[in-house]
């Protein structure tokens, strides 16, 4: 086989590899080309997501040879995209301006109140909005490959796997197969959603958050499977955009994160019209002669078998890493063989100190775009730019675009709890209603603001958590305050600018310790 026969070229004698190198003003450079056909790099970078690209571009601006290797292997419906990994093209992205158009159907109800003479109902069309989103998010993978070839980063759009600990075999949708080697390489190849494969018809007949971005028509009637944040999100544009959803959860919501913001979370999620199956588990989807899906579930509760007809069923309970296909033994490189996910430590390295994971594929990371980005560039710049920075994980703030966003930063109610004991524990908290909300007599029973302290003074605050329009704008601010070890007394100091929903929580003056109940707060 031409692997095996260009894997051998790299190895001398006894089997042991050949690591060629010559030495620059610049830091060491890897020569232009290797035995047979193989070319060497500095850095090699696997998966062209954001973490990656963003590791790649940094190590190129400080003047290294770099490589990225980035391959979409399709969904099992048969959806691919371009560079610029999920958060471009499956994630962040496509979901923010899906949000943001069921958003507008609620602005575009709201229009009458406030004098616009709109007719309703107003009509939504799918076909309109899927064309304008995926235009945009291929702009977006165009514009990766240029600034990468600006930086002089070399693009290798192929399917990449170990031969040893510096070289990888990358084999291009056609078969043709290249060697390729470097002094570091980075795995950054995330996650993909998760199939329930022991669920008779769900791979045949189910989609994920890979395929509903890239739908030319609409779903139609949905059933959403999961409580993930994925899972509440894609409910939620869909129920906005006047789709009959249902959502069916085997346990409790947005699992990880503040358990009575995500009770607040579904509440409100059920006011605007989205269905939910609690403590349900399905067992078997069959396609109708018709085309529908007809779904059998338990109710774990009764113990009672249901049914059920959808037009879509979207599975969103969770995502494995992107590790299987890398032959990461081949390199001597470490997973936990429960998540399969790539151990690392507190410099992202590898149990192979030269090779380095982050972002999604790596233990114990946030799977945040954000982070595998800062990661990808502190990465880089202490391999070539001569700095000592690594990643803080703590304090990371993040938003769940649900119809009513749930923005939070910090730790959450029961992880101060479990941290510091309930007896060091302050939580103040309040109701709010937006000032946007109040003309339209919008319903605003769940916008609530909840900032978790220490009691002992000048109590540092341990997590925000903010549910309301704008979430993730208004968690954005207080983070650099949490960040730089903001009080609480520091941040009631702090004026607010009126009349915003961020403001309420300069105002958080009812503790739960106290005993009283939270009051909506206004001018």
């Amino acid at each position: 086989m031409a692997v095996m026969a260009m894997a051998a070229a790299l190895r001398g004698p006894g089997g042991r590899f050949r690591w060629r190198t010559q030495a620059t003003a610049g830091g060491v450079r890897g020569s232009a080309r290797g035995a047979a056909g193989r070319q060497d790099y500095n850095l090699l970078v696997i998966g062209g997501g954001s973490g990656g690209l963003a590791c790649a571009k940094e190590a190129a601006q400080l003047g290294m040879k770099v490589a990225v290797v980035d391959y979409v292997e399709p969904s099992p419906r048969g959806t691919r995209w371009g560079l610029g990994g999920t958060c471009v093209n499956v994630g962040c992205i496509p979901k923010k301006l899906i949000h943001q158009a069921a958003l507008l159907g609620g602005m575009i109800r709201d229009a009458p109140h406030y004098g616009w003479d709109v007719a309703q109902p107003v009509l939504h069309d799918w076909r309109k909005m899927a064309e304008a989103v995926q235009n945009y998010v291929k702009s977006l993978n165009w514009g990766h490959r240029v600034q990468l070839q600006d930086r002089k980063v070399k693009y290798f759009n192929i399917k990449a796997s170990f031969v040893n600990e510096h070289t990888i075999c990358g084999v291009t949708k056609g078969g043709k197969e290249t060697l390729l080697s470097a002094e570091h390489i980075v795995i950054a190849t995330g996650g993909r959603p998760r199939y329930p494969t022991h669920i008779e018809g769900a791979l045949e007949y189910g989609i994920t958050s890979d395929d509903i971005f890239w739908l030319k028509e609409s779903p139609g009637k949905t059933l959403v499977v999961g409580a993930s944040y994925v899972a509440l999100e894609c409910a939620g544009f869909l129920t906005g955009l006047g789709l009959d959803t249902t959502v069916m959860m085997r346990s409790i919501p947005l699992r990880g994160f503040d358990q009575q913001m995500s009770s607040l979370v579904t509440a409100y999620m059920a006011s605007q019209g989205t269905r939910f199956l609690k403590h349900c588990t399905p067992s078997r989807v069959q396609k109708l002669p018709d085309g529908q899906l007809q779904v059998t579930w338990e109710d774990l509760t009764s113990g009672k078998e249901n049914m059920g007809t959808f037009s879509t069923v979207l599975w969103a309970i969770g995502r494995i890493p992107e590790t299987r296909s890398l032959n990461l033994e081949n390199a001597g490189i470490n997973t936990n063989p429960n998540s399969q996910k790539i151990l690392v430590d507190a410099q992202e390295a590898t149990s192979v100190p030269h090779i380095y994971a982050i972002g999604d594929v790596a233990e114990g990371r946030p799977e945040l775009t954000p982070t595998a980005i800062m990661a990808g560039k502190l990465l880089a710049r202490r391999l070539y730019g001569q700095s000592l920075d690594v990643m803080d994980y703590s304090n990371v703030p993040t938003t769940v675009f649900t119809p009513l966003e749930y923005g939070c930063v910090g730790l959450s109610e029961e992880e101060a709890m479990a941290r510091h004991g309930e007896e060091h524990v302050e939580v103040y908290h309040a109701y709010y209603k937006p000032l946007e909300f109040t003309v339209a007599e919008r319903d605003a029973s769940q916008c609530y603001i909840k900032m978790v302290c220490l009691r002992k003074p000048p109590q540092l605050v341990l997590g925000l958590h903010f549910l309301g329009p704008n979430a993730g704008e208004v968690t954005q601010g207080f983070a650099l305050g949490i960040k730089c070890g903001a009080s609480y007394e520091q941040v009631m100091r702090t004026v607010g600018i009126h009349p915003t929903c961020a403001e309420e929580v300069a105002k958080l003056r009812i503790s739960k310790r106290s005993g009283l109940d939270p009051t909506v707060t206004g001018c």
